[in-house]
């Protein structure tokens, strides 16, 4: 059996064993792709059982400086985020991997690591292009409902679910701080945006400008696109990647999943929303995904194609927005 793991051999087949059963051995440990935040592998058991392994090696993430940086409420990496988030989504019945354990001290190894429920199946965007229209309704029409499910759970302040919430009322001003962050970035590699940087930062604070107040918050996943669906061959959608979930406002996730989505959005669409909110987090998130594009860019993410394309497209659309909201204003 070739061996890459985190874990070293004796290690995984302990773990496995006292995790599942002795009569789970070990047959062999498959690194999957985990993207930029944590490093996942399958481990396949002789017995045919499959599960999953998390590894949230900070050394291994594309982000460590962001990490060390962030704020109680905004944590989105290591085992607790992924504890309690996966205990609150089960816990209100929207489908994710279950967690068989999780091991947070670090006592032979410097990093937490999880034993996750291995979901077969497709990510969603698989069901994009299938050639039975039914079947692709079935899919997005699962997924709308599974959104609207988690969403329709509210409190009054905004953060994780095991804080009370946080006193700041208005949590979009966490995301505006951020936005001013990722342009001081991106202005050192982008002569366009830095050429525009001022005039960038005027409709942030205008946009920010017209949002009221609010004490009603959904809980949302964070950074919902197709890749964070997997879908079983029965049709059942299940989230993944959830660390980052939280209290928020649900607009945050709307304006993402319009993104990712694209077209399929319509399965998702929902009244009531805030066309202030709406119009803020785009551009949040235009500018939040070219930083991250650049970031993964020079940091050495495999796909260096990728982050290219990535950063490059959200610059656009950065300009095409500002460009476009100061002719309609």
């Amino acid at each position: 059996m070739s061996w890459t793991c985190h874990l070293d051999e004796t290690d995984v087949q302990e773990y496995v064993g006292r995790v599942l059963g002795t009569g789970y051995t070990v047959a062999d440990v498959t690194k999957m792709h985990g993207g930029a935040q944590k490093v996942v592998y399958k481990i396949h058991c002789r017995n045919g059982f499959a599960c999953v392994l998390y590894v949230w090696d900070l050394t291994k993430n594309y982000f460590q400086e962001e990490i060390a940086n962030e704020r109680v409420h905004e944590r989105s990496f290591g085992g607790h985020s992924f504890e309690t988030n996966n205990r609150w989504l089960r816990n209100h019945g929207i489908s994710t991997p279950a967690l068989y354990d999780l091991h947070t001290g670090q006592d032979r190894y410097p990093f937490d690591y999880a034993l996750v429920e291995c979901i077969e199946g497709q990510k969603a965007e698989a069901y994009f292009k299938d050639p039975d229209q039914r079947v692709r309704d079935e899919v997005l029409e699962r997924i709308g409902s599974m959104i609207e499910r988690m969403h329709a759970n509210h409190r009054q302040g905004y953060g994780k679910p095991d804080q009370s919430g946080n006193p700041r009322e208005r949590c979009h001003l966490v995301q505006l701080e951020n936005a001013k962050e990722q342009l001081s970035y991106i202005v050192l590699h982008n002569g366009s945006i830095r050429k525009n940087h001022d005039r960038l930062l005027a409709v942030l604070h205008e946009l920010e400008s017209r949002i009221d107040s609010r004490k009603r918050y959904g809980f949302i996943h964070g950074e919902l696109g197709p890749d964070h669906v997997l879908v079983t061959d029965r049709l059942e959608p299940y989230l993944i990647d959830i660390e980052g979930a939280q209290f928020f406002d649900i607009e945050h996730e709307h304006t993402f999943l319009e993104l990712r989505f694209g077209k399929h959005y319509r399965y998702f669409q929902q009244n009531g929303l805030d066309p202030n909110r709406m119009l803020f987090y785009r551009l949040h998130h235009y500018i939040s995904l070219t930083s991250g594009g650049l970031k993964l860019l020079h940091r050495g993410f495999p796909d260096q194609v990728f982050a290219s394309n990535l950063a490059d497209y959200h610059a656009r659309n950065t300009l095409r927005f500002m460009e476009e909201w100061q002719l309609d204003n």
